[in-house]
């Protein structure tokens, strides 16, 4: 279902819900299973922490579906993130417990072996789907139990310098009897809003998949013996062994069997939390220290604000204003400070219209960012939605293109004093910040496509971003500029010199100043950013919207203040070019963010190996550093314009 369905769908649920009996807020319609039905699981691409390049299941010779690959349809998000899910052979009939034979490959080619070493030693990972839980896999490392998600391809032992295949696979299914009658049940889900009737309480009475567990091991088989067999035939079950010499060993011409058991399990865990599991939020206790670290850094600026606003600001006014206009002329004489540079305040400032765009693109990122933290911590956006999260950035982003070319050409106004050449503006930020992803992406794609990895966006899907941004996001833009012409300009309060005032020498440059703010804005971020790039480069689900919620609260409001606070610093000392100063003091912080992703590179990423791997991390962070600069800086500056006008609009100057 696309999208927009889905919205007007969920609507129209909600208005109608009071007629209704129970509901998944949002989920899917819950499957639910007879004893003996077939369920077949699927596989994903294979992932590794070691390269971030994914590849094709079907890449390895792997078992092959008798019906043949069918692949799964994938929404924009999941194509963009390189996910692709096919179907596969491994067949589970509900509440039976057996071992099944799958296949044995014919001898292994030397390049089937080359590979299958490579993808071993790299870490490469299995990605197993049943019913849409992600195969589950418990290990042990030195007494404490770490669960992952997959399962590798296979191992080389400490001792050895040969490599193993995982051939066998024991599954454990997690079942819950659900009995349709006189149940409500509200819980999350993984597709849409789904309403149970009455009627169909009935028909959905059976078992649940709560949980999906792999227990994998390598199995030495006799391939004469086992090629007999035909898929599906019953097998006698097998104890993962220990020894090397009855474990499958990868190598040319070997022949190797692939087995599988499976044992179902009923358990007490309800559907809406069998995801629970995955989510369990680790780390609550550093999450609140990086809020409380935040809140002090606020209260720190915000009492700096206060001592400006109402001691210094509101002090001189008074006394400004308390004088007649002789005195006025005779102290204009005497003062120095932001008060002296009251001509030269509102002068354009250079590459006004790169500042226009940067504003522009700005108001887009911060729009697109917030609503969609704001869905997901209200629960909108399941994790089991593969791309959901990535897609609904993208269609936000996209409308949010009327907002960015209202601001940017409103800006554009009130700087000219004049709409002329408001189209340009329109299109350059409608041109800015996608030019430069197309860009990093471009390249990055050439590796990938070098690499023969699934991560390679397809040509088509080149095309089809290409028409949503030339249908949707350019004309959106072009109508925003062209409601900024026609609303209200905004009128400076003061009269600009025809000569500009010259800045006194100091002894150090101000943009020393300006790049030092972005620690404080950075201070409040960089805590959830690790948690951040951990879960999109070593696998982890993140799912603590809540907390990424209230850290983009506190960095909008700190951002805001030492912005203020620059401006105010840089009036003082009879500096009046503030409007690249004022975005650039806070939208620095993506400087340090962008050294940060170098440094968990470095030393949290230490596993990840060569040059292609590293430009793909620096391609993605690169992107990331830049959405931050434009929204962050947007901050920065939107403030610091209405301070300046709020503070020289109290001023009377004839």
């Amino acid at each position: 279902m696309p999208l927009n369905c889905k919205w007007i769908f969920l609507f129209g649920l909600v208005l109608f819900s009071h007629g209704c009996y129970g509901f998944y807020l949002p989920g899917s319609y819950m499957h639910t299973y007879s004893t003996g039905d077939k369920i077949y699981a699927k596989v994903n691409s294979l992932t590794s922490i070691e390269t971030e390049l994914p590849f094709n299941y079907y890449s390895l010779p792997y078992c092959q579906p008798q019906d043949g690959l069918k692949k799964s349809a994938e929404n924009l998000g999941e194509l963009l993130m390189g996910d692709q899910i096919d179907n596969s052979p491994y067949r589970f009939r509900m509440n039976v417990n057996e071992s099944v034979y799958l296949c044995t490959t014919k001898g292994l080619k030397e390049k089937e072996v080359k590979l299958l070493k490579q993808r071993t030693r790299d870490l490469y990972q299995v990605n197993m789907i049943l019913d849409n839980l992600p195969a589950m896999r418990y290990a042990n490392q030195k007494g404490i139990t770490i669960q992952w998600t997959g399962f590798p391809v296979g191992y080389t032992p400490s001792d050895s310098k040969e490599d193993y295949i995982i051939n066998h696979l024991r599954f454990r299914v997690l079942v819950h009897e659900y009995e349709g009658s006189g149940v409500e049940i509200i819980g999350t889900g993984e597709e849409g809003l789904g309403v149970i009737s009455e009627a169909d309480k009935k028909k959905a009475s059976g078992f649940e998949i709560v949980g999906f567990e792999v227990y994998p091991c390598s199995v030495k088989y006799d391939p004469e013996k086992m090629s007999k067999h035909n898929m599906y035939d019953k097998v006698d079950p097998v104890n993962c062994p220990s020894e090397l010499e009855k474990s499958q060993i990868i190598r040319e011409q070997e022949r190797v069997t692939f087995t599988y058991e499976v044992e179902f399990v009923k358990s007490d865990i309800r559907w809406p939390s069998r995801w629970d599991a995955y989510l369990k939020m680790e780390g609550a206790r550093v999450h609140w220290f990086s809020i409380l670290n935040s809140l002090m850094v606020i209260f720190f600026l915000a009492g700096i604000v206060f001592v400006i606003f109402l001691r210094t600001v509101r002090r001189d006014l008074t006394r400004y204003e308390e004088l007649d206009k002789e005195a006025q002329a005779q102290m204009n004489e005497e003062l120095s400070g932001w008060k002296l540079v009251v001509g030269d305040v509102f002068r354009e400032p250079e590459c006004s219209k790169l500042l226009c765009v940067m504003i522009g693109d700005g108001v887009q990122i911060l729009g697109m960012a917030a609503v969609t933290i704001v869905f997901a911590a209200l629960g909108f956006m399941s994790p089991a939605s593969r791309g959901m999260l990535l897609t609904g950035m993208i269609i936000l982003y996209l409308f949010l293109g009327i907002a960015a070319g209202y601001v940017g050409v409103r800006l554009w106004r009130t700087i000219k004093g004049t709409s002329e050449g408001w189209r340009s503006v329109s299109w350059s930020i409608a041109c800015f910040f996608p030019g430069i992803v197309f860009v990093i992406l471009t390249v990055l794609n050439f590796l990938l496509w070098g690499s023969k990895s699934t991560g390679a966006i397809p040509i088509s899907l080149y095309f089809i971003l290409f028409s949503l941004w030339f249908c949707v996001s350019v004309p959106l833009t072009l109508l925003g500029g062209f409601l900024g012409t026609r609303a209200e300009a905004i009128q400076y309060p003061v009269r600009t010199n025809q000569i500009p005032r010259e800045i006194p020498a100091r002894k150090y440059p101000s943009w020393l100043l300006v790049l030092g703010a972005g620690t404080l804005p950075f201070g409040t971020l960089f805590i959830e950013l690790f948690f951040i790039l951990s879960s999109i480069w070593l696998g982890r689900f993140y799912y603590v919207f809540g907390f990424l919620l209230i850290v983009l609260t506190m960095l909008i409001v700190v951002c805001a203040e030492v912005s203020l606070v620059l401006t105010y610093m840089h009036l003082c000392v009879e500096d009046w070019r503030w409007w690249w100063k004022a975005f650039y003091a806070s939208g620095s912080v993506a400087l340090y963010v962008f050294l940060y992703s170098i440094n968990y590179l470095v030393f949290d990423l230490k596993s990840l190996s060569g040059p292609v791997s590293a430009m793909l991390y620096l391609g993605y962070s690169l992107i990331m550093a830049v959405a931050i600069m434009l929204s962050t800086g947007t901050v920065g500056f939107l403030t610091s314009f209405y301070f300046v006008h709020y503070l020289f609009s109290s001023v009377k100057i004839d």
